[in-house]
């Protein structure tokens, strides 16, 4: 099937002529061809965008949340086709499919019933008869970068947010997954979004994400991506002052104190290390364990890695799906030979799988090291694969310490049954994600989600957090009292 550009509210192939093939990592089958566009495109889409704006920010807010509760409302009845697609285009097996078509339900639901929020503050002023308020203002054209780990829900994310506020936006979808943006696109059309208001242009980094990101008409970049990507956003926006939030990436660690409970830990680790191949900003790429439990652990862990079973993730008995691509099997692979010079074990995984039908497709075997020592390179680099580093400890101050020293910092979970240490390690793990007894993964929309050093430039996605950087704080003074008052001059009426 042919997608094109959705540019003021019309359907057009780019202005080059130039397609590409998305396809499916499990199999090489072609799931839609699209255009390749460049950096007309981009002018037109955010002319387009920057026209809309003029009349969305005058629509009421309350108007704004009836088209997103609509588009909640498709996503749900559509949701089987999504997650199927999700699964077709990304790789994800068809239960996190769901979940990734989940999410932008309960994300557009929630931002829905922001159009009649979107809280500012009312507070007493210092004089008589002076009325004092705060209230949010849209910014103007959004350029939303998102990546393909969550072909759905991310764009859901920013789209939904920003949309609310009285932006437009102009997306531009991850190479690897821009047939799931255009459908989600198609969902705003139908119910009801004006033309101009959300574009989406289709192509590469170089020829349409540098030119979106430097047009002089954006005034916010809402980025989804790899820490070098979103440092190189950064670095070109500085000097026009642009507007950034960057959600990058992570190297997220499972902490096991001797007193958990391994079965509960394990069950933990395999989901957030091997879900979704590994391929998710919050994935578990380190456990930290005490020594005391190191050995029964990693045995565990081992046994049921080897034991995951992989597949096209439309087999409901699959349990792995494939890499996105061969260049990024190949840098999984990489890091596993880097893994064995710097003298950590390999105790299972660590090559391409290439047996039956996963030869078709991008397949890379669950890889576990030991003997992992805390400034090795797999320790340190995102990997964004399968491939989880066991590091030893001795108890939990080194635990956190070890926890805290990467670049990154994104997700954490430690599992324990102390109530002591629990509160010990929220209160000083240092990354924007913290879990008791549950894996590093499993966000909800109602809370913010982003992370400290190297993993963003704090700001955060997610509940109400997600809309500071879509508005301007605004605020309002009405003076009624009938003559000149000077405020921190004048004393207030009655006092002496």
């Amino acid at each position: 099937m042919e997608y094109m550009n959705y540019i003021g509210g019309r359907w057009v192939g780019s202005v080059t002529g130039r397609t590409f093939e998305s396809k499916d990592p499990a199999n090489g089958e072609v799931v839609g061809v699209v255009p390749l566009s460049s950096a007309a495109d981009v002018e037109m889409a955010v002319e387009a965008a920057a026209e809309a704006f003029r009349s969305w920010r005058l629509t009421t807010a309350p108007r704004r949340g009836e088209i997103l509760f609509k588009v909640g409302q498709l996503l749900q009845e559509r949701k089987e086709r999504l997650a199927e697609l999700v699964t077709r285009e990304m790789g994800k097996v068809i239960a996190e499919g769901r979940g990734d078509v989940q999410e932008a339900i309960d994300m557009t639901f929630y931002m829905a019933g922001e159009g009649r929020r979107l809280m500012g503050h009312t507070v007493p002023s210092e004089l008589p008869s002076k009325f004092g308020t705060s209230m949010r203002d849209p910014v103007g054209v959004v350029a939303a970068i998102t990546p393909w780990n969550f072909p759905i829900a991310i764009p859901t994310w920013k789209l939904s947010a920003a949309l609310i506020c009285g932006n437009t936006v102009v997306l531009k979808p991850a190479s690897d997954t821009p047939v799931l943006a255009a459908e989600l696109v198609k969902l705003y059309e139908e119910a009801g979004l004006p033309p101009g208001v959300l574009n989406l242009v289709i192509g590469s980094g170089d020829e349409v994400g540098d030119p979106l990101v430097n047009h002089p008409k954006v005034d916010v970049i809402s980025f989804t991506g790899s820490t070098d990507t979103g440092r190189s956003v950064l670095t070109q926006t500085a000097s026009r002052m642009k507007r950034v939030s960057l959600e990058m990436g992570g190297k997220n660690a499972i902490v096991v104190m001797e007193d958990a409970d391994l079965d509960l830990a394990v069950e933990g680790i395999i989901w957030s290390a091997f879900g979704t191949t590994g391929q998710r900003c919050t994935a578990a790429s380190r456990v930290i364990v005490d020594r005391a439990v190191e050995e029964a652990l990693t045995d565990r862990l081992v046994e049921r890695a080897a034991r995951l079973r992989l597949g096209h993730g439309l087999d409901p008995a699959t349990e792995m799906g494939p890499v996105i691509n061969d260049r990024q099997m190949d840098k999984i692979h990489q890091y596993t030979l880097i893994g064995v010079r710097e003298g950590a074990k390999l105790l299972t995984g660590g090559e391409v799988a290439r047996d039956g039908d996963l030869a078709r497709g991008t397949f890379y075997r669950p890889t576990i090291f030991s003997g992992v020592q805390p400034g090795m390179r797999i320790a340190q680099e995102e990997i964004f694969g399968p491939v989880l580093a066991i590091i030893a400890v001795d108890g939990l101050e080194e635990a956190i310490r070890v926890n805290n020293d990467t670049r990154y910092g994104l997700s954490t979970s430690i599992y324990t049954r102390d109530v002591n240490r629990a509160f010990t390690a929220m209160r000083d793990i240092t990354t924007g994600v913290v879990y008791v007894n549950a894996g590093t993964i499993g966000a909800e929309v109602q809370l913010p989600f982003g992370g400290t050093r190297e993993t963003g430039n704090g700001h955060r996605e997610a509940a109400w957090a997600s809309l500071d950087i879509f508005t301007e704080w605004k605020t309002v003074y009405v003076d009624y009292s009938g003559k000149l008052q000077r405020a921190q001059i004048d004393l207030v009426e009655g006092m002496g």
